[in-house]
Order: C-alpha cells, then structure tokens, then sequence
C-alpha cells in the first residue's frame, strides 16, 4: 500500500478473544484460538439501508445503523463466546445434570430464550441507570437542597446529564478491572490501531500496527459520549419551549425515551463527520470520548493485533475509495 492517507468507512467491534470487523464486503470476524490459530469467518449481511434508500437519509441513517450494531454485534459476540468454549474444550460428560436436562429438553430454543431475557434484563438496567436514576437523585437533589431552582430554571436535564455521564464512567472503569473485559478492550485498541494503520497508507504489519494510535474518533465510545451530550441539549429545549412538560415525572421519563432517535442521528452525524475531517473542529466534537478511550482501550498483544489484521484484511477492498467514508 501506498503511503497515502485514506479516511475508510470500515469499522470494527472487539469480541471475547477476537475482533470483528465491517465493511462494504461484510463482515469478518477474526477468532484468536488457543492453540495460535486464527479463524476467520466473512458473513454478508442484509443491511436495511442498502435496500431502502429512505433509511440512507441523514438523522435517520444514524437510527437504522444503530439498531443494525447492536443485531449484528450481539450476533458476533455470542459466536466468539461459543468459539472459546470449544477451545476451553467442555465436555458433555463434565456438564451438571441440570445443564444436559436443559439441553436434552429444549436445546437452541432455550438459548434463545436466554439470549431474549438477556436482552430484556440489559435493556432494564440501562434505563434505571440512565434514565430513571439520574431523574430521582436531581430531584431529591432539588426538593431537599434548592428548593426548586433547578425545574425552575429548566437545569434539570443538564443535572441528569451530568449524572449519566458520572455513571457511564464510572461503570466503565469498575468493569474494565474484571480480566476478561480488560482482555475485550485490549482487542479494542488492536482494532483502532489497525484501521488506524489502514488510514495512515501503511502496510498491515503487527510493527507499523502497533506503533499507531490506539484512540480513533469513530468509536462507539466516542458515540455514547455524544448522545448523552446530545440528549442534554434536546432535553433542556423540550424543557424551555414546553413548560411543565417535567411533571408529572413519568412523563418527562416518557418525552425523553422519544427523544432517543433524534439523539442517536445527530450523533451519527456528528461521528461521520469527525470520521471524515481533521481539524480542530471535529477533534473538539469527539475530545471527551477519546479521553474516555483511555478506560475501554488498553495496548494489545501481538496476537491481538495479528487477529485484528486477519479481520481487516478479509474485508477491505483492492480499491480504496470503495470503503471511503460519503
């Protein structure tokens, strides 16, 4: 490859020992094995927006590729999860009876089930987190210590953010200590250094890899960071245009779910744009989430970054204009 920059649309999501990686190809998930191998699987997937030309439309793009991630990733996650079983090599005969009655009596139906009350109980807490929490603490906050000026002054969604944003780093950091985890951000950074080799118009070597930035503005750190941002913004001119939209509470709780939408397209768009542009605008626009970086990226292995490029590698075009961001 030539030494010329190249901003590229493929993006990437760390797995549980491997990297997944999305591009106009598809995507590829690269799974590092315990005997040193690397496995590599390229899926085609039917994305919404490819079929629908209303769904590449700015704002709504944002919401259609928001969805598509968490269906998609989830996907990968749980394939990687079942790959390092294999390597774990569990055995049949090793399983507790209640785990081969389960099996025996409903099979891949019951891990549907499984996967859908996951899906239920996760859905559940992020929202006592970030949306019913942060609206019960401000008000405690308002009623016992300022008597109010806070609704009256429409400074409750900018509390309530501020709070989200406390929690999500702090949730980042407690589960970053668990070993596993810190082993999936460790995949992250070889992720980012990779596409970030890619840009840079260097050869995908573990060396030229390793030796870029391990912080990259089209993470979806950067994303969550920008919603909750975003969502304070919409939030206070809701408040200020729509008096006594606050009370009754469940309400407030209510507008603020149908605001999620909006939330996730501009922060798309504001994502694509940082992708696309560097200059002291666009690193404004996404500072506070690269900081975050520091916490759900670590520097990687060799293996890592070999995993990563294998994933890369298998999704990238002999053309690179093909993957370009538009």
């Amino acid at each position: 490859m030539s030494n010329t920059q190249h901003k590229t649309s493929i993006g990437g999501q760390a797995l549980m020992e491997g990297v997944m990686m999305r591009g106009p190809k598809g995507a590829a998930v690269a799974i590092h094995h315990s005997d040193g191998s690397v496995d590599v699987k390229l899926e085609e997937e039917k994305r919404f927006g490819q079929r629908h030309k209303w769904a590449r439309l700015p704002i709504i793009r944002g919401v259609v590729a928001f969805i598509e991630s968490l269906k998609y990733g989830y996907k990968y996650l749980m394939y990687s999860a079942n790959q390092i079983e294999l390597d774990d090599g569990e055995d049949y005969e090793t399983e507790s009876k209640l785990d081969k009655w389960v099996e025996d009596h409903f099979g891949p139906k019951m891990m549907t089930v499984i996967s859908i009350i996951s899906m239920i109980l996760g859905f559940a807490l992020a929202f006592v987190l970030f949306m019913w929490f942060p609206t019960w603490i401000v008000d405690l906050f308002d009623f016992h210590v300022t008597n109010h000026v806070l609704d009256n002054h429409n400074l409750h969604p900018l509390f309530e953010g501020i709070i989200r944003i406390i929690i999500l780093i702090l949730y980042m950091w407690i589960t970053s200590k668990n070993s596993e985890i810190h082993r999936v951000f460790m995949y992250h950074g070889a992720e980012h250094k990779t596409i970030a080799c890619y840009e840079a118009g260097k050869e995908l070597t573990v060396d030229n890899v390793r030796s870029c930035s391990r912080f990259h503005p089209r993470c979806g750190t950067n994303f969550m960071f920008l919603m909750l941002f975003i969502a304070i913004i919409l939030a206070t001119i809701v408040a200020v245009i729509w008096p006594g939209v606050q009370n009754p509470r469940w309400l407030w709780i209510l507008i603020k779910l149908c605001l999620i939408p909006l939330v996730m397209g501009f922060g798309y768009e504001i994502i694509r744009y940082a992708g696309k542009h560097d200059n002291w605008f666009a690193r404004a626009l996404v500072a506070p989430g690269m900081w975050m970086q520091r916490i759900t990226t670590v520097e990687p292995g060799n293996e890592m970054m070999e995993t990563a490029i294998a994933a890369f590698n298998a999704v990238k075009t002999d053309n690179p204009e093909d993957d370009a961001i538009r």
